[in-house]
């Protein structure tokens, strides 16, 4: 695949991806396009740590702020704009950098998986959302890892629309959701690139990062979206959105909801960890030089 070259930085939240990839996109002449979940929508800003303004203005950043959060986007939705838009840049003879944390957007693009279109089905879906009400989220989420034991390292255990979604997809087909994709031929030449981040480090920047998100206006972020498009949005179920919710619902006090954001963000960082650890051939960094290194080496 010559001149279809493809960088992948990923890793686990909070772990320095934005950071270095504007640096090695400044170095390389490349551009960013985003593969995160959270960061295509339109408003969540301080929740999603979206790259600042002055950052997308030093370096080009595709797919982010493409969507309303009351919107849908899938994962299929996703392969095909970040595929249209790798194509684009390297057309225009840059580097594109494919980064972010989504474990299931960064396998859509390298393996170019296809991803059928299961249809919804209301009737199934009611009753897992029903059995929810009654046993609550975290035995239906037992159900699903033992239809799937992989999707505990995929699907977020606190998030009810993704638990729902796995598990009709399991019943509906009789397959693993996780099993569901099967890879084509790639359309790239991807060298992955992922970030090592000692633990303890790791959750100290975790910890530093939602007090700075609390200090710089979260609380007035989750209540704007509230108002625009209601609490019940989809995207809305993202950790740091759902705990603000609760804390303006009076569940949760300030400190209460800050603490379990945390905790929720580091539980969520380990799963990240433990998916892209899997995930091969990964080249695990832990600096900009040894990035520049493989990146020289590869173009």
């Amino acid at each position: 695949m010559p001149g279809k070259r493809l960088i992948a930085i990923v890793g686990p939240t909070a772990s320095g991806k934005t950071t270095l990839a504007i640096k090695l996109a400044k170095k390389f002449d490349g551009e960013i396009v985003s593969a995160d979940s959270r960061q295509i929508y339109r408003g969540m800003d301080i929740g999603t740590a979206k790259p600042t303004i002055n950052e997308r203005q030093a370096v080009p950043h595709h797919l982010i702020d493409i969507r309303d959060p009351g919107d849908d986007y899938t994962v299929a939705d996703y392969q095909c704009d970040a595929i249209a838009a790798i194509n684009d840049i390297i057309a225009r003879g840059k580097v594109p950098f494919l980064v972010g944390g989504t474990g299931l957007y960064v396998r859509a693009v390298v393996e170019n998986l296809n991803i059928p279109k299961i249809i919804a089905n209301p009737k199934l879906r009611a009753e897992i959302e029903n059995e929810i009400a009654q046993n609550g989220l975290e035995a239906v989420f037992k159900k699903l890892i033992v239809l799937d034991p992989e999707a505990a390292n995929v699907v977020d255990p606190k998030n009810p629309r993704r638990v729902v979604r796995a598990l009709e997809v399991a019943l509906t087909t009789g397959e693993p959701f996780t099993a569901q994709r099967t890879k084509n031929t790639p359309l790239f030449d991807t060298l992955m690139l992922g970030l090592d981040s000692p633990a303890e480090a790791l959750r100290e920047r975790i910890n530093r990062r939602v007090d700075d998100m609390v200090s710089n206006g979260l609380i007035d972020e989750v209540r704007m979206l509230i108002k625009k498009y209601g609490a019940t949005a989809p995207a809305l179920n993202a950790i740091g959105y759902r705990e603000v919710i609760d804390h303006l619902n009076g569940a949760l006090s300030l400190e209460d909801a800050a603490a379990v954001i945390k905790m929720n963000t580091w539980h969520y960082a380990k799963r990240q960890t433990t998916w892209f650890k899997k995930y091969q051939p990964t080249h695990w960094i832990d600096s900009e030089h040894a990035a520049s290194m493989l990146i020289e080496h590869f173009l």
